[in-house]
């Protein structure tokens, strides 16, 4: 039996809370996902056209929904995440990570060995972890070695083993690392107490630690064993300066997850913080790309889901940027300020960092998406129909009416094209007039790219309000453009941007990328068309005299100017001075127009 069609599938849909699949017609699965209520959330697909091209393109190819119903939308959310891990479909974002991750063993046996290791033993061991890199893990068991004399053999050291003398003590016995249990010389009770010790430790408590070597440093001081007591001293101080160097919040704040999620066009970085007896004990970043349009919501939801999994986290209370719903067992606070807000931004501060550090890796590895991730960012930030891989910015500029000339500078790609660039010397207008002469370098470089066939841009930026932007209207239309370039005016305030029939100005975020480009341009056309104006009003104010000299060129009256440096000290030098730079024959012209006399 052939598949039924797709609005006979989303009418049988039950509006309980599940997890929907998607599949194409040869039954290979594209995307999962869940919802609060299935018929809804499927229809939704289906009766809009989505602003994201990657979900028109999914929806077009889903041949086969599938679905399984759950009690609730928190389970919901457990489904899904282990389906995508499961399953991996195409548009999903992708939450795979194959890395084994680092774990502290306590192992289950007679003195118990404690180690690092990747694999995990179900064999009553306690492991402690996962840590994100090795690093942390040698550091932690450096600080433990430093307290505690534990044994690092893999003899079987049962009670009959001990008695029988199977074992002799070894190099780590005589240079103080262990306490011999191999041989009896240290019982069991004592050394499963510091084991106990370590448990804590590890667990992010050091008070307790610090208490009971401080009682054993004062027992010891009092029966004025002085030595053994400042050895004690030193691991108060190994300890001290150990817990000072993680992030002590508030001692009260005990036992919470925190998450953030920072996001661009192509990816989202959520950055997950343990927070135990007031310390930091673990920070973590995960990367997820996205597939579809997916909201930060959606993506927090996930993550804290799956890193919770990951990481093996029991805590009740987690603390996220906005709310959300993980059901009755787990507490979410949104702070607004104090000791949690402040942890939750540090957290973002360090979801910030990673992004900003794996772009620099892009631009330099990989500069081809580094391009098409900031083209697809300012697609969506200036509300475009295409991505402005092709930019024109127009500049006027004159100072008091003189000499008005028009900058156009171009953009492939984000970066200036300089071979593209152009000047215009306004030719219809009289005096100063921006609208006018806006208009008419519009139309030129239009009317001319239109006429050798050449690819027009995808953006126009016009320096300037609305006046300026409805001048260079009048042009676009006239040339029949209209709709086929997308026009946007600058205001002089930089973050106001406005829009062809549009009164209200769209404002962008002062530290989005696309605004700097958009400042990039502007002021590039602003150099462009500064350093022209000068050029041109140079001249003229040269040729008004030039001119007038019969027989004197431009370029000798530039090298006389270069070696003058004025048309005043020119007129005061004598006919031997000027013809020491040019040559006589020159220098009897100028002397005869300017009436030199020769001394």
């Amino acid at each position: 039996m052939e598949n039924p069609s797709i609005e006979l599938q989303i009418q049988t849909l039950p509006d309980n809370p599940g997890v929907y699949q998607y599949y194409d017609k040869e039954g290979k699965i594209l995307y999962v996902g869940k919802a609060k209520n299935l018929k809804k959330r499927v229809a939704s697909y289906f009766n809009k056209l989505h602003d994201n091209a990657k979900t028109n393109v999914l929806v077009k190819k889903i041949v086969t929904i599938k679905h399984i119903v759950v009690s609730s939308e928190q389970d919901a959310l457990l489904l899904e995440n282990n389906l995508i891990k499961k399953l991996q479909p195409r548009y999903n974002v992708l939450l795979r990570d194959d890395k084994t991750y680092p774990w502290i063993c306590i192992k289950k046996e007679p003195f118990s060995r404690i180690f690092p290791t990747r694999r995990m033993i179900k064999d009553g061991s306690e492991y402690f972890g996962p840590y994100t890199n090795f690093k942390t893990v040698n550091t932690i068991l450096d600080l433990i070695k430093e307290l505690y004399p534990l044994r690092t053999c893999h003899y079987d050291l049962s009670e009959n083993n001990i008695k029988s003398h199977k074992y002799k003590v070894c190099l780590e016995y005589h240079i103080g690392n262990c306490k011999g249990p191999c041989e009896g010389f240290e019982t069991l009770e004592n050394y499963q107490k510091q084991v106990d010790a370590i448990r804590q430790i590890l667990k992010g408590n050091f008070k307790d630690s610090m208490r009971d070597f401080k009682k054993m440093m004062q027992d010891l001081a009092s029966e004025m064993k002085y030595e053994a007591a400042q050895k004690i001293k030193e691991k108060i101080d190994v300890l001290e300066n150990y817990q000072s160097r993680s992030t002590i919040l508030n001692p009260k704040i005990s036992n919470i997850d925190v998450f953030s999620i920072v996001s661009d066009e192509a990816m989202a970085y959520i950055n997950f913080l343990q927070i135990a007896h007031g310390a930091i004990i673990r920070s973590f970043t995960l990367e997820l790309k996205k597939k579809l349009d997916e909201t930060d919501e959606e993506l927090l939801e996930l993550a804290v889901v799956e890193l919770r999994e990951r990481f093996n986290l029991t805590s009740k209370e987690i603390i996220l940027p906005f709310d959300l719903d993980f059901g009755s067992s787990i507490k979410v606070t949104v702070p607004q300020l104090g000791d949690k807000k402040q942890i939750l931004d540090l957290s973002e501060r360090n979801a910030k960092y990673q992004r900003l550090e794996q772009l620099k890796q892009i631009q330099i590895v990989d500069p081809e998406r580094h391009t098409n991730r900031i083209m697809a960012q300012m697609q969506k930030d200036l509300r475009l129909s295409v991505e402005p891989r092709h930019i024109e910015c127009f500049d006027n500029s004159n100072i008091q009416g003189t000499n008005p000339v028009s900058a156009c500078v171009v953009f492939k790609d984000g970066k200036p094209s300089k071979k593209d660039y152009r000047h215009f010397n306004i030719k219809t207008v009289e005096g100063p007039n921006d609208f006018a002469s806006m208009e008419e370098v519009v139309y030129r470089r239009y009317k001319r790219l239109l006429d050798e066939n050449q690819s027009l841009p995808q953006l126009i930026i016009i320096d300037g309000g609305k006046g300026q932007l409805s001048s260079a209207l009048k042009s676009i239309d006239d040339l029949g453009l209209r709709g086929k370039i997308a026009i946007i005016g600058i205001a002089k305030r930089l973050e106001e941007l406005f829009y062809p029939g549009d009164s209200v100005p769209l404002y962008l975020d002062k530290k989005s990328e696309t605004l700097k480009i958009i400042q990039q341009l502007r002021n590039e056309a602003h150099r462009f068309g500064i350093t022209h104006h000068r050029d041109k009003r140079s001249k003229s104010a040269l040729n008004s005299t030039i001119e007038l000299i019969p027989g004197i060129g431009e370029k000798t009256m530039l090298t006389l100017l270069k070696h003058f440096k004025s048309v005043k000290r020119l007129k005061l030098a004598t006919e031997k001075e000027i013809s020491d730079v040019v040559g006589v024959s020159k220098a009897k012209k100028i002397s005869e127009f300017y009436n030199i006399s020769n001394p």
